[in-house]
């Protein structure tokens, strides 16, 4: 058997340790790229802004990649996605905001879409119709990020720096006023409404309203607003007044303010100061009252057409005005009766009366007693007493007149009661309601169809009156004509005859005077007839001459007149020849005084 060798005689293994292999050369490439990837990831990062969600109802003209986000019409970001709320009834906008505009995106930032607005109050985002609708936006006042926004349906009336105040007016309904309504300073646009909610009353509306600068200023304490919307129509005694702020304010509602001359010297209102909105501009320059005075006073007759606020007028000149209308029963009797209130002014009372009474001479001061003294008076001797009369006979508005009525019934005030009752006398008015129903009822029982038929028979005589008329003008064409001629023919030849006969006969002496006298009697004689027919004659042309014969008519008037002049002259003449067959020769003697 072969012999086995020893264990230790076996050669024995030596650890080498590894040596470290080497980094190649290849992996410098892709770790330098890694590391530049790295880096302009976190620069992109840290260059980048953020990127916010705005949810609008509807995203019309708005396109991923293409839409901008603009503040002052500077882009600070665009639009990177546009897709549907979870629940499919918005539209959620994602976009990118540039990191220089970071620190605008605050929780109370506003967004809204801009594009072509045609609105009564104004036009706006014309620009849109070439460069397509874009994201507006306005920065917030808060320090708080925000990554998510509710976008406005509309865009803000003011804009962030604007100069300018903002008011609170208080009415008690809207009309016709919105966002947007303009708000004038003597018919000059000096702001708009930005904003309206009810009250948290529910009584009342407030609405905020935006003065822009310089207007502002000419905000007090003591300014008043009023709404300026359609037109102010009031009739006086120079005429119609016509008031209108302007054609926008007619269609779109507005409004106006001014202060009243007696509030000149306030000092300017602070911004957000609340105001009182009234309904025109009448009752808001009205000067208010210091002292007023409430009486009651009870009719027994209709007051429809009395209405609050009508006025109250004493003497004819403004004293108060109603504040109440209503119903009462008379304790007395139990009837119903009207009740209506009242309150009155004394300063105007007294402001138009003078410094003194003239009954007692005492000075007419605010004392209640020499008031109730002084109207007691005009009650008990001078029989004041209100009447209802009517204002408009168009409307039939009424109002309270204080007048004098010296036959009316003795009365007398209770000054010791809350509120004092004022006599009354009845209103004329139903009794001229009852005449003229009674004229009308009368007017309703004439025969009307007797009448037409009287006025038909009428008709019918004057036309036959009018054929008569033509029959005779032609008859008188006919038959008088030709005789008239001949007549007027005599009566000038006869004329020309007596004229040779006075220049002939007046040359010869005392001798033959009477023979010349004889003639001219004769031709005076001759001269009777035919005149005695052209009178007649022009009686019956007077009579009978019509319509188109009116200038022959004149003209034979006017001849026969001459002819008429021409014998009452040598009637005369031949008188005086009588008396004095001398006046030949000698001429007329002179008639002494």
């Amino acid at each position: 058997m072969a012999e086995t060798p020893d264990r230790d005689d076996l050669p024995q293994a030596t650890v080498v340790p590894r040596s470290r292999a080497r980094i190649s050369v290849v992996w410098i490439i892709p770790v330098l790229a890694a590391v530049v990837g790295l880096g302009i990831f976190v620069q992109r990062i840290l260059s980048e802004g953020p990127t916010i969600t705005i949810v609008f109802k509807a995203a019309e003209g708005i396109e991923a990649g293409k839409t901008a986000v603009k503040y002052k019409d500077v882009s600070i970001g665009q639009v990177t996605a546009v897709r549907l709320s979870p629940d499919y009834t918005k539209v959620e906008v994602t976009a990118k905001i540039a990191k220089s505009a970071k620190g605008l995106i605050v929780e109370d930032a506003k967004f809204w879409v801009v594009e072509p607005r045609v609105t009564l109050s104004g036009v706006s985002g014309l620009g849109t119709l070439l460069s397509g609708n874009y994201i507006g936006f306005e920065v917030g006042k808060s320090n708080k990020a925000e990554r998510y926004f509710t976008g406005l349906e509309t865009p803000p009336p003011i804009t962030s720096g604007q100069l300018g105040r903002q008011f609170l007016l208080r009415a008690h309904n809207l009309g016709s006023l919105g966002i947007g309504s303009p708000v004038y300073y003597r018919q000059l646009q000096a702001g708009q409404v930005i904003g309206y909610s009810l009250a948290p009353d529910g009584k009342t509306v407030d609405m905020q309203v935006f003065i822009n600068a310089p207007y502002d200023q000419y905000v007090h304490e003591g300014t008043r607003f009023w709404n300026a919307s359609g037109v102010d129509v009031s009739l006086g005694a120079g005429g119609v007044d016509v008031r209108l702020e302007s054609l926008v304010a007619l269609i779109a509602g507005g409004l106006a303010f001014e202060t009243p001359p007696f509030e000149s010297g306030t000092e300017r209102a602070p911004a957000a100061m609340v105001f009182t909105l009234h309904k025109d501009r009448a009752s808001a320059m009205k000067q208010p009252d210091v002292i007023s005075a409430r009486y009651v006073m009870y009719f027994t007759e209709s007051l429809r057409g009395l209405s609050v606020g009508a006025p109250v007028t004493l003497l004819g000149l403004p004293a108060g005005e109603v504040t109440a209308v209503g119903l009462d029963i008379d304790p007395a009797t139990l009837n119903i009766r009207g009740r209506v209130e009242v309150v009155s002014y004394p300063e105007r009372i007294i402001a138009r009366l003078g410094a003194r009474d003239a009954a007692t001479g005492q000075t007419l001061e605010r004392s209640a007693q020499q008031r109730h003294e002084l109207f007691q008076r005009m009650v008990e001797k001078l029989g004041l007493r209100g009447q209802l009369q009517s204002g408009n006979l168009l409307t039939g508005q009424l109002y309270i007149a204080f007048e004098y009525f010296p036959d009316a019934p003795k009365a007398k005030i209770d000054w010791n009661r809350d509120v004092p009752v004022l006599p009354v006398v009845p209103s004329t008015i139903p009794n001229l309601e009852a005449k003229l129903s009674g004229i009308l009822a009368k007017l309703d029982e004439l025969p009307y169809g007797a009448i037409g038929a009287d006025v038909t028979k009428v008709l019918a005589l004057v036309n036959t009156v009018v054929q008569d008329a033509g029959k005779a003008v032609n008859r008188v064409d006919a038959d008088l004509m030709p005789e008239l001629r001949t007549t007027l023919d005599e009566v000038r030849r006869l004329m020309v005859t007596a004229d040779g006969v006075l220049k002939n006969d007046l040359s010869k002496t005392l001798d033959g005077a009477t023979t010349t006298l004889a003639d001219i009697k004769k031709v005076v004689e001759e001269l009777r007839g035919p005149i005695a027919t052209a009178d007649l004659v022009l009686k019956n042309t007077d009579a009978t001459l019509l319509g188109q014969h009116a200038p022959i008519q004149q003209d034979l008037r006017d001849t026969l007149q001459e002819v008429a002049r021409a014998a009452r002259s040598l009637r005369v003449l031949m008188d005086y020849l009588d008396r004095h067959p001398d006046a030949l020769i000698r001429g007329k003697t002179a008639v002494k005084p």
